[in-house]
């Protein structure tokens, strides 16, 4: 397992860096009260942005060998790790600060993943999914993004509109990962050709556009308190049930459930301090001078 380990790992740390790089960018180009057509060429033009594009290309290369030398079951659950490696980076590269509070949020993040894999051991690695576990999988995530869809937008903008399309994005990205996982075992086993022509490859990529689309609007809805943790936390728990029900991977039950949901609450409660933090604010917020700011004259007690 140490090698689809070491990916999933290299891509959190990929696309938080490019989080941190692209915020980086953005803070430097004219701001603008509507859409600009410009945009992109002025962030062409900074080469800030140019290496967040490749933490971005890396962080895909990077997950896809994840998913195709492990389960899906170790994979996904590691990046919740991603919160926590874009605060570090900030720290040097918008020169904000983390208070002792924060660091200590990082650790319980980073001690309750380690109790949850230990006390899950997730095992098993099959290489093609069978209709008859697709169909169910794919009904039940569509039903449920389309149910916290239209659960969001009957909410005004706040706390429970950014939760609703959270949880959509969690589990857009759970399925994009579980589909993505079963495109590149046919790439390994038959190559490009196969690999174009599979419904699995496309099923992700849509899946993938969705999960951005959705991004964006729990960030535009309310504060990244409520629909970080519920897409952190969802991504991990669907992609779970994913690898249980379509790829018949084996987590430890009985006993074995008690760590498991303490270590779960451990990372739960990290997340949750940390997308309260300034610095964390300042990374998806408009008001990127005010909020890095803040931050970066936060005390550390």
């Amino acid at each position: 397992m140490l090698l689809p380990v070491l990916f999933a790992m290299g891509a959190a740390l990929s696309n938080a860096l490019a989080t941190v790089l692209q915020r980086k960018a953005a803070l430097t180009v004219p701001k603008s009260e509507g859409l600009r057509v410009g945009l992109i060429l002025d962030l062409l033009r900074r080469p800030v942005w140019l290496i967040g594009i490749v933490a971005v290309i890396t962080a895909g290369v990077c997950q896809a060998v994840a998913l195709a030398t492990g389960p899906i079951t170790i994979v996904q659950p590691l990046f919740v790790l991603e919160l926590p490696l874009a605060l570090v980076i900030a720290t040097a590269v918008l020169q904000g600060r983390l208070s002792r509070a924060g660091w200590a949020a990082v650790g319980s993040v980073v001690a309750g993943l380690a109790v949850v894999l230990f006390a899950a051991s997730p095992a098993g690695n099959r290489t093609q999914v069978p209709m008859t576990h697709w169909i169910p999988a794919l009904a039940g995530c569509v039903a449920a993004i389309a149910a916290l869809v239209v659960a969001a937008l009957r909410r005004p903008e706040g706390r429970g509109r950014a939760a609703c399309f959270g949880l959509a994005t969690a589990i857009s990205y759970a399925m994009t990962a579980a589909l993505m996982k079963t495109s590149m075992h046919t790439l390994d086993d038959r190559g490009v050709g196969a690999f174009f022509t599979t419904w699995q490859t496309y099923g992700f990529a849509l899946f993938g556009v969705c999960a951005l689309f959705f991004l964006e609007n729990a960030m535009q809805s309310g504060p990244l308190v409520a629909s970080q943790p519920a897409l952190t936390l969802g991504d991990a728990c669907v992609s779970l049930a994913l690898g249980v029900t379509v790829y018949a991977e084996y987590v430890r039950t009985g006993w074995w459930l008690v760590p498991q949901l303490l270590g779960a609450a451990l990372v739960a409660a990290g997340v949750l301090a940390l997308s309260r933090l300034p610095l964390a604010r300042a990374l998806v917020s408009e008001d990127e001078e005010e909020g890095t700011a803040t931050d970066a004259n936060s005390p550390a007690a």
